[in-house]
């Protein structure tokens, strides 16, 4: 899982920099699966809005996964979060309620449970978290969740390439 660093005051820095370099060092590949690091080369799938504004990501293999990723696995991974997120944003008798719910109680119901749309939005970062897990870091890449890049576009780190900055 992600370890996060605490916040430390600025008073207290110096001594413990030394401290989080050497714990920085010794973490692995699966601590950080949800940290893209900044100096690595990026493959960017765009939306496809052939069929309207729902998020739903193109399933063309880029040219720059040749040889580092299964074309069946891209799109088994991209056919299945296109359609969770079309499950995300189904309309149906619960969000209804949901929505009559938080009408009525002023939107305060939204602070007791999560939403249907809420719901999914974890199952999918789940998702993404397994297929890293499972087929993306083992072969040197890493997806990131496209909430990140709000919802834009879908981002893959290629970990074994710099981009040379």
């Amino acid at each position: 899982m992600l370890k996060l660093l605490p916040c430390i005051p600025a008073s207290n820095k110096r001594s413990v920099d030394r401290n989080t370099k050497e714990k920085r060092s010794s973490i692995d590949m699966d601590d950080i699966s949800g940290i893209p690091p900044n100096n690595c080369q990026k493959v960017f799938i765009q939306r496809d809005f052939s069929e309207g504004t729902s998020v739903k990501f193109l399933t063309k293999f880029p040219a720059e996964l040749n040889g580092k990723l299964e074309t069946d696995v891209f799109v088994r991974t991209i056919t299945q979060l296109n359609s969770m997120f079309s499950e995300a944003e189904t309309l149906g008798g619960r969000n209804y309620c949901e929505s009559c719910l938080a009408c009525l109680t002023a939107y305060t119901s939204y602070i007791c449970f999560d939403t249907h749309y809420e719901k999914m939005l974890k199952k999918i970062t789940k998702f993404i978290a397994e297929q890293n897990q499972d087929y993306y870091v083992p072969r040197g890449l890493m997806l990131v969740d496209p909430v990140e890049r709000g919802l834009r576009t879908l981002e893959i780190c290629l970990l074994t390439e710099n981009n040379g900055r």
